[in-house]
């Protein structure tokens, strides 16, 4: 068993996965296994994989067609053999110290089954387009309920993507894996119920870097989004009276919904932006 496993979902990622592996192999922090699988990608995916063969903390396997995102991430997820465990999608990146930094959060208390931090937003050439996002505010430890009703009440995945985010993997386990019943929230959905199992770490420092397309940021992408927020609102008030209430999820949607307004504009400045850069 080493103590951090680092599981890649790689699914037509050939132009930036090269560089998403080289930053999971730069980490200052050495007990740690990378497994990858490449989900019947069409690109050359797989040549870029074949890359870094001699890397001895590197296993390869292969996730077959079909399932979306969840069969891919459950796939890596379930062959990991560290007692942490982070996802790290193909074209993400990630600081050389966030292990060290993310393992010391972990255990700084032995009921901690998440840790999170800040990631900036980057373009396709890895520029920076929002340089800090992630937390609304929380700061050190808390109880898991109480990070999950913040990120209710902001209206989005305040916690980041899986990148950003340590899990306790027998938690991740323990509550059945990824969480795809709101598909745009298979991460936020998957994280607020590991964190009904125990504490919450806030680590302040930007450790991350999130790519985003033109795509991901689409008119039609944001008002489905906002849709999904609701019902995972919803779903939770319903099953966890305790965690939420009736306000919060009013509070929670009404903020879902003005974010999928920001992010139509954010499509538009992106496209303008994409657009000059070629």
């Amino acid at each position: 068993m080493t103590t951090v496993s680092v599981v890649i979902p790689a699914y037509n990622n050939a132009e930036y996965l090269e560089e998403t592996l080289t930053s999971v192999f730069a980490q200052t922090f050495e007990d740690f296994e990378v497994i990858v699988s490449d989900h019947s990608s069409t690109d050359s995916t797989k040549a870029v994989i074949e890359k870094f063969r001699h890397e001895p903390r590197l296993v390869i396997l292969d996730t077959e067609a079909g399932g979306g995102a969840l069969r891919n991430w459950n796939r890596v997820s379930q062959a990991a053999t560290g007692t942490y465990l982070k996802l790290v999608c193909g074209d993400d990146l990630i600081h050389p110290d966030i292990l060290a930094k993310q393992v010391a959060a972990m255990q700084s208390a032995s009921n901690v089954v998440l840790v999170a931090s800040p990631r900036s937003i980057v373009d396709a050439r890895s520029q920076p387009v929002i340089a800090r996002r992630g937390l609304a505010g929380l700061r050190g430890q808390m109880a898991g309920v109480r990070a999950a009703r913040a990120t209710v009440r902001s209206g989005t995945n305040i916690f980041g993507e899986p990148a950003c985010v340590l899990i306790r993997r027998d938690v991740l386990e323990r509550v059945g894996w990824w969480d795809s019943r709101f598909p745009y929230l298979i991460d936020e959905a998957t994280y607020v119920r590991v964190l009904l199992e125990g504490n919450f770490v806030a680590v302040p420092e930007v450790l991350a870097g999130f790519r985003i397309s033109d795509s991901q940021w689409s008119v039609r992408l944001a008002g489905q989004q906002a849709q999904q927020a609701s019902d995972f609102h919803r779903w939770l008030k319903l099953d966890h009276p305790n965690v939420v209430n009736r306000g919060d999820v009013l509070l929670g949607n009404a903020r879902a919904y003005a974010m999928s307004f920001a992010r139509r504009l954010a499509y538009i400045l992106l496209r303008r932006r994409m657009n000059r850069a070629i």
